[in-house]
């Protein structure tokens, strides 16, 4: 049996990078979301089931687009 230490290593690299892209883009988006959801008002947010402190605390920089 041959194993193609090469194509492995390369999809190893492939699929870390893709892991990065994703992760980058998943903290990006919950930056986002929690800086528009922070814009809007307390009774707004209790409506929806959110409280402002959480929302700050998870959310140390807020990003404004």
């Amino acid at each position: 049996m041959v194993i193609d230490t090469q194509n492995h290593s390369h999809s190893s690299f492939v699929r870390r990078a893709l892991e990065r892209m994703t992760h980058g883009n998943s903290v990006q988006g919950r930056r986002y979301v929690n800086g528009y959801l922070l814009s809007l008002d307390d009774t707004t947010l209790n409506a929806r089931g959110y409280v402002r402190e959480e929302l700050g605390n998870n959310s140390p920089s807020v990003i404004v687009y």
